[in-house]
């Protein structure tokens, strides 16, 4: 696997629950599969605590979008996280 993907969890999806971030800012949440709405149990709503990839990447768009609609620069966010 490239440096580029996350690593693969070895954790049943079960144990999850759904993303309440996701859930509030995703219009398509309830289109989604289970295992992409899914954030391990015991850490906060975030994007690294998605237990696919593909949740991961799309809880971060919406965080983007976010940002961007209270006026915050993507660039600002990005140099304060370097």
């Amino acid at each position: 696997m490239d440096s580029y993907h996350r690593q693969q969890m070895n954790k049943d999806y079960r144990t999850g629950r759904d993303c309440q971030f996701c859930q509030r800012f995703d219009p398509d949440f309830a289109k989604r599969t289970a295992i992409d709405r899914s954030v391990q149990e015991d850490l906060h709503d975030s994007a690294a605590s998605h237990l696919s990839e593909n949740g991961h990447v799309r809880h971060r768009i919406f965080e983007i979008a976010r940002l961007r609609k209270q006026g915050q620069g993507i660039g600002e966010v990005l140099s304060r996280s370097a």
